[in-house]
């Protein structure tokens, strides 16, 4: 029986969804895990293990070539046992290093979802169209993070956190269970030959590509503050600002405010066009960033916890309302190359967004002005990389 519409999108959010549960869930198990691992209350090492599951994205490189030439299924199928070997083994890791190590492995086990999803996606619609139903899959996708922590406390309350760890490999069985029912989206005739010089060929075609280079380098720098705030929010609250409590509900009143702003793209994308759009988004992220930086300046650092963190709610749902609208321009001139230039976006802004995230997370011990500051950087150089793009909107939007 052919996958409905409907059922394409719900499936693709909970595929995607692996990625955010696979980190919001075990942030509330954080404090419980520093005293587990004999770290102290200040440590920022915790923040390392959501660094090492990004960075396991770095093996879409792999499978973008590999969905091109078996397509995008079987793929699929190879990143849910990994995702669940890596998630059951990093539960039982009596060591941070092996813990980190069996993150990496569930990060590439999720590159495998993600990027055979976003190409499945492309395989499917191209351009503004892309970007509408990316946004509705973002929007079911984001709400993981508005129910994910209150999971995560519900069971602390009554478990460990090893079973809050648990949780995303035990629903990876349920979501590849029910992908068994997707079709293929890539015919055989429009698959690629499995060569290097094939493969070097396909890199080369869509490494060169303006477009592609402009797009993806804007989700990369915008990835590396959300990235950074990710995995160091449960320290912001409960170690910077003295209030873990708040915890859960700011992180879902976030997760809320991204979901509503990817819908609204939604229809925003279609009514103007992605790229236009993106504009006007990415001039509004610059304008609170820098209104962020002034007032951290002035009455020091951190902020006033009220002024910090709706400023950063803002921030995270801008910077979600982008990505589709980025992804669809940035994969919209690659046809069938859509696996590899879906792996090469994703290494890219997983692997050096996560990276350089890492490394602003760790200079957050006492403040947050390392991350106000790159907001405000991030969002001028976002500014840059769009408004020098130049292409009649006509073409853009094409």
């Amino acid at each position: 029986m052919k996958m409905k519409p409907a059922e394409f999108i719900a499936l693709s959010a909970c595929t995607m969804t692996l990625t955010a549960l696979g980190i919001d869930i075990m942030l509330p198990a954080f404090g419980q895990l520093r005293t587990h691992l004999g770290l102290g209350p200040e440590s920022t090492a915790t923040a390392q293990i959501i660094s090492f599951f990004f960075m396991g994205q770095v093996a879409q490189i792999i499978f973008g070539a590999l969905s091109d030439r078996f397509g995008r299924l079987v793929i699929l199928r190879i990143g849910f046992p990994l995702y669940i070997i890596g998630g059951i083994a990093a539960a039982f890791s009596p060591t941070l290093e092996l813990m980190l190590a069996a993150r990496f492995l569930a990060g590439v086990g999720a590159s495998a979802v993600f990027m055979t999803t976003i190409a499945g996606v492309r395989d499917r619609f191209v351009g503004d169209e892309m970007a509408r139903i990316m946004s509705l899959i973002f929007t079911i996708f984001l709400f993981t993070p508005v129910l994910a922590p209150f999971l995560g406390l519900a069971i602390l309350s009554v478990f460990s956190w090893q079973m809050v760890f648990l949780t995303p490999p035990l629903f990876a069985v349920i979501v590849f269970l029910w992908s068994l029912r997707m079709e293929e989206s890539l015919p055989r005739e429009q698959r690629a030959s499995l060569d290097w010089k094939s493969i070097g060929l396909s890199v080369r075609r869509v490494v060169s590509n303006r477009i592609f280079l402009r797009y993806t380098g804007i989700t990369t720098v915008l990835f590396t503050a959300l990235s950074s705030y990710v995995a160091s929010s449960e320290h912001i609250v409960g170690e910077i600002y003295g209030r873990p409590e708040l915890f859960a509900w700011i992180f879902a009143g976030m997760g809320l405010l991204m979901s509503m702003c990817s819908l609204l793209n939604s229809q925003l994308s279609s009514r103007f066009g992605a790229q236009r759009t993106m504009k006007w988004l990415l001039a509004l992220y610059t304008i609170v960033g820098g209104i962020l930086l002034v007032l951290t300046f002035t009455f020091g650092d951190p902020p006033g916890m009220r002024l910090f963190f709706i400023s950063v709610a803002l921030l995270m749902a801008i910077n979600l309302a982008v990505e589709p609208n980025s992804s669809a321009l940035a994969l919209e001139p690659m046809g069938n190359m859509a696996g590899m230039a879906s792996a090469i976006y994703g290494t890219s802004f997983f692997f050096i967004g996560a990276s350089m995230g890492s490394v602003i997370s760790h200079f957050m011990v006492n403040g947050v002005f390392p991350l106000v500051v790159s907001f405000f950087i991030i969002g001028l150089v976002a500014i840059v990389l769009v408004f020098s793009d130049i292409r009649p909107l006509s073409k853009q939007a094409s």
